[in-house]
């Protein structure tokens, strides 16, 4: 038998929507952007002081920054390292590990079949990252499928790949050099300014309460030594 059409309140609700016809996107303010005329030098600079005023940890590096990251996770005690390793970061992570004391585990199943490994067993976690702001030291993410959310938030150490040349002066400058309002926003951007940390009343700071108590940022620079 063929079912009738239902004709409540909701769909009939749901139905003026779907027939609205499309309306333009309003026209952007042209508003000056604002923006500081750093060098890159000057704007790694920036970064690195804001970003290491709030307890996060900064090494500038070359090509064999894989390495670079083994040695600092190593001399932390980290037995293992969660990765992605279907992206561009990833792939050249796994392809330069040294291995031994620091294993790589690639994070590919759902968030749901690995939860021992992503809440219990991980001692880190790496990503890269869409950019930073140099005027607040501040890491910008874009979580995909690939590396998702938690990557970011779970471990107790967050290792992050950061392009210099992607560090902007100012939020403002990132968000139109990227096109943000005409290429389309992801449905989760992150701004991470240093490792998770929070006060009680008595402004007590504790650090690693609600994410990574480290946060380590590898500036690669195609100038720097190894």
């Amino acid at each position: 038998c063929r079912r009738r059409p239902v004709s409540g309140p909701r769909e009939r609700i749901l139905r003026r929507l779907r027939d609205r016809p499309a309306r333009p996107a309003p026209a952007l303010p042209d508003n000056p952007v604002r923006r500081f005329g750093w060098s890159q030098q000057e704007s790694v600079r920036r970064f690195t002081a804001r970003m290491e005023a709030v307890r996060g940890e900064v090494h500038t590096v070359g090509t064999d920054w894989p390495r670079t990251l083994f040695r600092i996770l190593r001399g932390k005690g980290a037995g293992n390292l969660l990765y992605g390793p279907r992206t561009e970061q990833g792939a050249a992570l796994a392809a330069a590990w040294p291995g031994g004391e620091v294993r790589l585990t690639p994070m590919v199943d759902p968030v749901e079949s690995c939860r021992d490994a992503l809440f219990a067993e991980a001692d880190a976690a790496f990503t890269g990252c869409r950019g930073a702001v140099a005027e607040t030291g501040s890491l910008v993410l874009w979580p995909t499928p690939e590396e998702p959310r938690l990557l970011s938030l779970v471990p107790p150490v967050h290792a992050v790949l950061l392009d210099a040349a992607r560090i902007r002066s100012s939020f403002h400058e990132l968000l139109v050099e990227e096109d943000w309002a005409g290429g389309g926003m992801p449905t989760n951007a992150l701004l991470i300014s240093g490792p998770s940390k929070s006060a009680d009343i008595e402004q007590t700071l504790a650090y690693g309460v609600h994410g990574p108590k480290e946060l380590i940022v590898l500036i690669r620079r195609d100038d720097a030594g190894e």
